[in-house]
């Protein structure tokens, strides 16, 4: 049934199975936002008063049209229609002493994962999709577990992650794709897309890596460090036909994978699984072998292009009296020392306390931080038999633990106490053995917690654990400048963005009350980043680029390198794969005039056998770097006759927020009318400071004649000496 909605605004609304929409179809515009992304089909056009009708009867309550309206001319009432999402099911191990096993379970049965699978909406314009870092199409992989075809959904998850075992283990869904789900944007419950992903991982094998290309076919690629970034980038260099060599400094590949997670989080066969298939696959891993500064030089020297995807590795400590103190050590340390001890059924030096025979009394261990590092640090502290307790000076309201996790840990024994902070340590003969802690107190999540002034608690403690995150190595930072990059979006979004309804949609409880549209969007600026070169065939992904980051993240940033590599194609040598060169023209022109000298260029350069394209300066974008071999820039000389002469501001504000141009070649023009005197000299001190290569120049009068010809073979003649 199809109502035509004819009535003034404020008229009753159409009655359905529990819900009511509610057109005010004065402010209806037909735009046709809310049709094109209802999932249902409830809402259509009216022809001829081109306002939507409704039919309430196909509504589900999921209040996208609400959310995708530009002029709030729709209103849903009534319950929201998501059914009842599938219960996980979480094993408390008793005893916990030496436990291993997973504490996380997935559906186990078909009949489970068909039930979860049907409350997705299959939404036309998926924000779960945006949320999710890697962009995995989850509608997609759902559909194909809907129509029971595993290998399917493998394929289609394929496209995006090459961890999708790992992932739907460790991921933090609230923050990304569940949080994003439009039911979780209405107010309910989310799909349960990370059990659905860990569903086809469990019940059917993870395929091996191919060749899907030969994109990348005599190109030589360095990836410095063998975690999640490592990982993304190297499967996919090896998919298009890269040869891909991985320095590790530790002794096993993974990273993070592989000493960081534990067990009962990430069992080691999950862990191990990526390394597997890239090996297989052909990637050459190098062990053992450490890179710095100077290595980067000279891994430049030898390779086309180098990935950085090395991990925050430099453990956060607490500057407090006696941090110095033997007994104080870094979760980097513990994690280690505890998963070997695990493996073999023994207790880490540290976890017996002074004085004592292992095993005679439990060791008393404080654990700095109640993040979700920390929680793994006291969990495997339970199950190599001692006392953890947790501190973190953040409200339980505000602190960053995932609930699960906090959960599991507390079940387990493991004691956390928030708004508690570490006023020093005490020790005997230089050992710590006691801990001063003072309560904190803390009005919002927006301001930091202070001490309360009060005496404060000594703890015995046989080790202190500093599990409060870590920070880039201070050695290959100089190698990325701009590190660590904010995750936050510059500019205005997307119009796809601002249409989806993710930005409009708040703070959902499912999200743990985070703002999850702005979530998204920094992630994908910093994703966006990750395609271009941090020096002129330097790329970094990751914590390299972002500091700490997420597994998907990290992942994600490191395909995205690849594909920036693979775009780029650079060579030690130059330009020598034979391609055509890709030129991009952007002008800031006011009369036209700059405008046309710039498309007379562009002409020139394509009947040379460039590849160019021409666009707004002010338009410019990061992004629409990727791939251009020289950037040519045009701008009109502003100013008097005497006085204060040089480029437009519009010109040199949009080449200012262009950020690194890591070696990018760039030719620069102007247009005047009057001397340019030192225009080009003012746009080329721009260039190069943000670490473009100024490789020619020119200034046209108002008849440049045969000027634009001569200065494009001088653009074409300049750059293959430098580009790669």
């Amino acid at each position: 049934m199809t109502i035509i909605d004819d009535r003034p605004a404020g008229a009753a609304p159409t009655d359905g199975p529990g819900l009511s929409i509610e057109v005010l179809t004065d402010r209806c515009a037909g735009c046709q936002e809310c049709v094109v992304r209802c999932p249902t089909r409830a809402l259509a056009m009216d022809r001829g008063t081109w306002t939507v009708v409704t039919d309430s009867t196909r509504c589900v309550g999921c209040r996208q049209c609400e959310r995708t309206c530009p002029f709030a001319a729709i209103v849903v009432e009534g319950p929201r229609l998501d059914g009842e999402r599938q219960p996980m099911r979480a094993v408390h191990p008793e005893p916990v002493e030496g436990d291993r096993h997973e504490t996380r379970l997935g559906f186990t049965s078909w009949a489970e994962a068909l039930a979860e699978a049907a409350r997705c909406l299959s939404c036309p314009d998926p924000t779960c999709v945006r949320g999710c870092p890697a962009h995995n199409d989850i509608p997609g992989f759902v559909a194909a577990i809907a129509d029971g075809d595993l290998d399917a959904a493998h394929g289609i998850l394929a496209r995006t992650s090459v961890l999708p075992d790992v992932c739907s283990r460790v991921c933090d869904q609230a923050l990304q794709c569940e949080g994003a789900c439009t039911w979780s944007l209405a107010g309910g419950t989310p799909v349960a897309v990370g059990a659905l992903e860990r569903f086809v991982t469990d019940n059917a094998p993870v395929p091996a890596l191919a060749r899907v290309s030969e994109r990348g076919a005599g190109l030589s690629v360095a990836v410095v460090g063998s975690g999640p970034a490592g990982i993304g980038a190297a499967a996919a260099l090896t998919e298009a036909g890269a040869s891909v060599t991985v320095f590790e400094r530790d002794a096993t590949p993974g990273g993070l994978l592989g000493w960081g997670i534990p067990e009962f989080t990430l069992p080691r066969p999950v862990a191990d699984r990526p390394w597997a298939t890239l090996q297989a696959a052909g990637v050459d891993l190098r062990c053992g072998e450490a890179v710095d500064a100077d290595r980067v030089r000279m891994l430049e020297a030898a390779y086309d292009a180098v990935v950085l995807a090395h991990g925050a590795g430099t453990p956060i400590r607490l500057a407090v009296p006696g941090a110095d103190l033997v007994g104080v050590e870094d979760a980097t340390a513990f994690l280690k020392a505890g998963r070997v001890a695990l493996e073999q059924g023994s207790v880490p030096d540290s976890l017996v306390p002074p004085g004592a025979a292992a095993g005679s009394r439990p060791a008393n261990v404080l654990v700095l931080g109640a993040g979700n590092t920390a929680m793994d640090v006291a969990r495997i502290a339970r199950r190599l038999g001692a006392r953890p307790v947790c501190v973190d000076w953040l409200d339980r309201r505000y602190a960053p633990v995932r609930p699960d996790e906090l959960t599991e840990a507390e079940a387990e024994g493991v004691v956390v106490r928030f708004a508690t902070t570490l006023e020093r340590l005490e020790g005997v003969d230089g050992r710590v053995t006691v801990a001063v802690l003072r309560r904190t107190s803390q009005a919002s999540a927006a301001v930091l917690p202070e001490p309360v002034d009060e005496p404060g608690e000594r703890l015995a403690v046989d080790l202190v654990v500093m599990a409060m995150g870590y920070r880039l190595d201070a050695d290959l930072s100089a190698a990325v400048p701009a590190a660590p990059l904010r995750r936050e979006s510059r500019g205005v979004p997307d119009r796809r963005w601002a249409g989806s309804g993710l930005l409009a949609a708040g703070s959902p409880a499912a999200a743990r009350g985070r703002p999850i549209g702005p979530l998204a969007l920094g992630r994908e600026a910093s994703l966006a980043e990750a395609a271009l070169p941090e020096g002129p065939r330097v790329w970094a992904a990751g914590d390299a680029l972002v500091g700490p980051s997420t597994v998907v993240e990290a992942m994600a940033q490191g395909r995205r390198a690849a594909l920036g590599i693979l775009e780029r194609r650079p060579r030690r040598s130059g330009r020598s794969d034979g391609g055509p060169l890709r030129v991009l023209v952007a002008t800031e022109s006011r009369s036209g005039r700059t405008a046309a000298v710039g498309a007379e260029l562009a002409t020139h350069l394509a009947a040379q056998g460039a590849v160019p394209t021409t666009l707004a300066l002010g338009d410019l974008t990061r992004q629409d770097l990727l791939g251009v071999d020289l950037l040519v820039v045009g701008t009109w000389v502003e100013g008097l006759v005497v006085a204060r002469v040089g480029p437009a501001p519009g010109a040199r504000e949009a080449l200012a927020r262009l950020g690194p141009l890591a070696g990018l070649p760039v030719a620069l023009f102007c247009t005047y009318g009057v001397r340019p005197r030192s225009t080009l000299d003012q746009m080329a001190a721009t260039v190069t400071s943000l670490g473009g290569d100024v490789v020619a120049t020119g200034a046209f009068g108002r008849s440049p004649g045969a000027a634009p010809r001569a200065f494009a073979e001088t653009c074409l003649l300049a750059v293959p000496a430098t580009a790669g």
